[in-house]
C-alpha cells in the first residue's frame, strides 16, 4: 500500500509541479506571423510575451520562465479590429420587443468579441441607460464580458428630421445647440455626431449656424465632432468650420482636390462606412455571402430569410433610390481611395447595428474586403481597421497596434490575411487584455 501511495505522488509530481510554477497572468505566443497594424511587411516567426494583459515584449525565440506557452505555429496575429462607427440597441431578436435594454446590449458587445472586434464608437444613439446604470465604465475598465463601449452620447439633428431616434437634440438655435452641447459634455463622450444631410431630399438640413455652434462649444469641452453627411459642398463647409471627423463617405460626385487639400490641411479623420452602401445595392440578387456561415450567425433571428427572399430582392430592384444608391457605392469608392492615397487618415467604420441588414461583426470584416477592392492592399485594410481606427476613437496609446506597452487585444488567425483580406474571417482566437474571450462565430 505504501509503494503504491508513493508511485501515485511521483506520477503526480510533475503534474503539481507545473501548476504552481506556471503564472496565469503571463502568457507567451509563440512562433506566429506578425502583423503589428504599422502597415509594415508581416514578420515571421516571431513571439509575444503578455503580462497583466499588456504586451510586454514583441521578437525572436523569447523566453518566459512559468509563461503559460501557446504555439502560434502557422497562424497569423494581427491587433484585434477596431469599429469606430457602430450602433448598439437598435435591432433585436424579439419581434416588438424592446432593444435598447442591458441584455441586448451585453448580446451584442459579445457578437463583436466573437468577430474579433474589442473596441467600437457608438455614434450619436445611445440612451442614457448607459451612463446612468455605469455600463459604458463598465466595460471600458474590462469588468464586463464583450467589446467596450466607447460613446458619442446623444447626437444633433434637426427639428423633425431623421434618425427616427428618441434621444437626439434637435436645437432651434445656436443658443439653443450651446447649452444641449453643454449638457452631453457631462457624459464625456469619445466625440459628438451631428447629422448634416437632407437624406435625398426627404429632410431639411442643419443650418451652418446650428452646426458652428456645436463645433466650437464642443471644441471648449475637449470634445472632437463627428459629421454623418453625403455632399461634398457640406464637407468643404464643416471642415472649415473645425469638423473632426467625416462618418460617412463623400457621395454625391468624386472630390475634387480642392477637397482632398481642405482634409489634409484640417487632418480631418475619414470612415468611409462602404459597407452601409454596399448592402444598399447588394442585395437586387444573392451576394456571396448571402448563406456563408460567417454571415448568417451574424444576423438576428429571421433576417436570412428575409434578405435572401426572392421579394425582398424584388423589391430592391424596383427602388426608386437604387439608381441613386449605386452612384453613391461607387463615388464612394473612388474618394476613399483617392483619399488615402493624399495622406488622409482612413479609420473603419460599419454603421453596423443601425438596421437589422447592417450586420455586427461581419460588416466589419465586409468593410476590409471593400477596401481592398477600392485599391488599398490588405495590409492597409488591416492599420485602417486598428491602428486608424483607434485614433478615431482617441484610444491610439492602449489600443490598435502590437507593440510594447500596448493592452493585448489580439485577433489570432489560421490564415494570413496579407494573402488574401478575407483570411481575417478565419478566427481561431480573440485575445481581450490577455484573455482569450472567443474562438471567433463558428
Amino acid at each position: 500500500m505504501k509503494q503504491y501511495y508513493f508511485l501515485t505522488l511521483l506520477l503526480l509530481f510533475p503534474l503539481l509541479s507545473f501548476r504552481t510554477t506556471v503564472d496565469d497572468s503571463t502568457i507567451l505566443l509563440k512562433d506566429a506571423t506578425l502583423i503589428d497594424g504599422n502597415g509594415g511587411t508581416p514578420l515571421t516567426h516571431t513571439d509575444i510575451l503578455v503580462k497583466n494583459g499588456v504586451i510586454a515584449a514583441v521578437g525572436k525565440q523569447l523566453k518566459a520562465p512559468g509563461a503559460a506557452v501557446i504555439s502560434c505555429s502557422g497562424k497569423t496575429i494581427m491587433p484585434a479590429i477596431i469599429s469606430a462607427h457602430v450602433h448598439i440597441g437598435m435591432i433585436g431578436s424579439e419581434k416588438n420587443a424592446p432593444t435598447y435594454t442591458r441584455e441586448n446590449i451585453l448580446k451584442q458587445l459579445k457578437k463583436y468579441t466573437d468577430y474579433g472586434i474589442t473596441n467600437i464608437l457608438v455614434m450619436g444613439s445611445d440612451e442614457p441607460m448607459l451612463f446612468n446604470s455605469g455600463l459604458r465604465d463598465s466595460t471600458t475598465k474590462d469588468l464586463l464580458p464583450g467589446a467596450r463601449i466607447h460613446s458619442a452620447g446623444f447626437g444633433f439633428s434637426v427639428p423633425g428630421g431623421p434618425p427616427p431616434m428618441k434621444y437626439l437634440f434637435r436645437p432651434k438655435s445656436p443658443g439653443e445647440a450651446i447649452a444641449n452641447t453643454d449638457s452631453v459634455a457631462l457624459m464625456h463622450p469619445e466625440v459628438l455626431k451631428l447629422w448634416v444631410d437632407n437624406f435625398g431630399g426627404g429632410s431639411n438640413k442643419m443650418s451652418e449656424s446650428i452646426y458652428q455652434a456645436i463645433i466650437n462649444q464642443a471644441h471648449k469641452h475637449n470634445i472632437r465632432v463627428a459629421a454623418h453627411l453625403y455632399y461634398e459642398a457640406d464637407a468643404q463647409q464643416l471642415v472649415k468650420d473645425g469638423l473632426d471627423i467625416i462618418a460617412h463617405s463623400i457621395r454625391d460626385k468624386e472630390i475634387d482636390n480642392t477637397t482632398v487639400q481642405e482634409l489634409k490641411k484640417h487632418h480631418t479623420i475619414y470612415i468611409p462606412t462602404l459597407a452601409l452602401d454596399q448592402y444598399a445595392i447588394a442585395y437586387t440578387h444573392s451576394p456571396s455571402w448571402i448563406n456563408d456561415p460567417f454571415f448568417t450567425r451574424s444576423l438576428e433571428a429571421g433576417v436570412h430569410e428575409q434578405l435572401s427572399s426572392t421579394r425582398y430582392q424584388q423589391e430592391q430592384l424596383q427602388s426608386k433610390a437604387l439608381p441613386r444608391n449605386e452612384q453613391a457605392f461607387q463615388n464612394a469608392t473612388k474618394n476613399v481611395k483617392k483619399l488615402y492615397d493624399a495622406g488622409i487618415i482612413i479609420a473603419l467604420g460599419t454603421d453596423s447595428g443601425a438596421n437589422p441588414v447592417r450586420a455586427q461583426g461581419f460588416s466589419e470584416h465586409l468593410e476590409m474586403q471593400l477596401l481592398v477592392a477600392a485599391g488599398l492592399t490588405p495590409l492597409e485594410a488591416i492599420t485602417v481597421a486598428t491602428k486608424n481606427a483607434a485614433k478615431a476613437i482617441g484610444i491610439s496609446d492602449r489600443y490598435g497596434t502590437i507593440e510594447k506597452g500596448k493592452v493585448a487585444d489580439l485577433l489570432i488567425l489560421h490564415h494570413n490575411p496579407a494573402a488574401n483580406i478575407k483570411h481575417t474571417q478565419n478566427i481561431a482566437a480573440v485575445y481581450k487584455a490577455g484573455v482569450m474571450v472567443s474562438k471567433g462565430p463558428l
